[in-house]
């Protein structure tokens, strides 16, 4: 099951008229990068959750034939979270063990050995796992001999050392095969479940899997298993910066610094660097674009200057409220610009 429910606040404004899975991602629709990763494994019938903006997801993937998948389509009136929507599709997961993944994340980590994992613990659950040696926010998960042993904060700046306490930190027995014993594990999105996950999951209610259903699968006895991916690439985009920064360095990587959607153009005489431009945008001649990400229908005119920003077509806020959890922007002219921050 693909996770694609999520209002996406952070991406806000980009998130405006699309759900997050749906948003471009090298031109490409990122829950796209999903299904075709499923594939690869050999799973090809996955359910995709929906709710804020459901139908750009559904233009997105359609009926996932051209990604090698058969979707099944779960739409949800309210906003259930993570382990809600599971129950919601209860009928179409329970009868075997089944993947769960989040729709917002580009990988290639091997699911064969995390599968091999699962199997070899025999767990209700395993969640695959990655050092977070540069202590981004993403919240630590609590290890012990390869099992999970609680959900943690974010992680702090200090070393965690032996002798702080491993439910409010960092278990400090991680994997013995860890570089470093005090780097700290960060959940990736992917999960491997058992039916039986469903004894745990309250019905027709939101509930989380890492605050409503794992703790008490714990408290219980269940084995949740930890495992922590040796190889593989892994990109998250959650929030602008994320998303502009990621951009950037898979385009380095191919030796490109602009993504160019269908339709968009850079006039002879504009100067652009390190930005990505999504569809039917225009940056016109005399304008000066730099590490940005320029949404939908954007243009940008003649004497402009845009640097270190995200643009959305202002008319796109009409009625809209910003999310508590995004930034701020102002209008500029016919686009809304959100700085970064540097």
């Amino acid at each position: 099951m693909i996770l694609a429910a999520g209002y996406g606040t952070r991406l806000w404004p980009l998130t405006i008229d699309r759900a997050k899975p749906a948003i471009p991602f090298l031109n490409r629709p990122l829950v796209g990068y999903v299904a075709e990763y499923l594939a690869r494994y050999g799973y090809r019938e996955i359910a995709v959750n929906l709710h804020h903006r459901g139908e750009s997801v559904r233009s997105a993937l359609g009926d996932g034939a051209r990604f090698g998948v058969n979707l099944h389509y779960v739409e949800e009136s309210e906003i259930l979270g993570t382990s809600g929507a599971l129950d919601n599709a209860r009928a179409w997961l329970e009868g075997d063990t089944f993947i769960v993944i989040n729709g917002k994340i580009v990988t290639d980590i091997d699911l064969s050995d995390a599968l091999a994992t699962h199997r070899r613990r025999n767990a209700l659950a395993t969640l695959v796992l990655l050092p977070n040696p540069q202590r981004e926010r993403f919240s630590i998960v609590n290890t012990h001999d390869g099992l999970i042993t609680g959900f943690g904060s974010m992680p702090t700046t200090h070393k965690i050392h032996a002798s702080d306490n491993a439910e409010e930190s960092l278990d400090s027995s991680l994997d013995e095969d860890m570089e470093t014993e005090n780097t700290p594990l960060m959940f990736t999105g992917i999960q491997i479940l058992e039916p039986r996950i469903f004894n745990y999951i309250p019905p027709k209610i939101f509930s989380h899997t890492t605050t409503d259903v794992y703790p008490q699968a714990l408290r219980n006895g269940e084995v949740i298993a930890a495992h922590v991916a040796a190889t593989g690439m892994w990109h998250e985009l959650s929030t602008l910066e994320r998303y502009l920064e990621t951009h950037l360095a898979v385009l380095n990587e191919k030796g490109r610094g602009i993504s160019i959607g269908e339709n968009s153009t850079i006039e002879n005489g504009a100067e652009a660097e390190d930005a990505v431009l999504w569809e039917n945008v225009t940056v016109e001649r005399g304008a000066r674009v730099r590490r940005a990400v320029l949404g939908a229908g954007v243009r940008v005119r003649a004497g402009e200057e845009v640097e270190n920003s995200i643009l959305v077509r202002a008319e796109l806020l009409k009625g809209e409220e910003r999310p508590e959890k995004a930034l701020n922007g102002e209008v500029r002219g016919d686009n809304f610009v959100v700085p970064l921050p540097r």
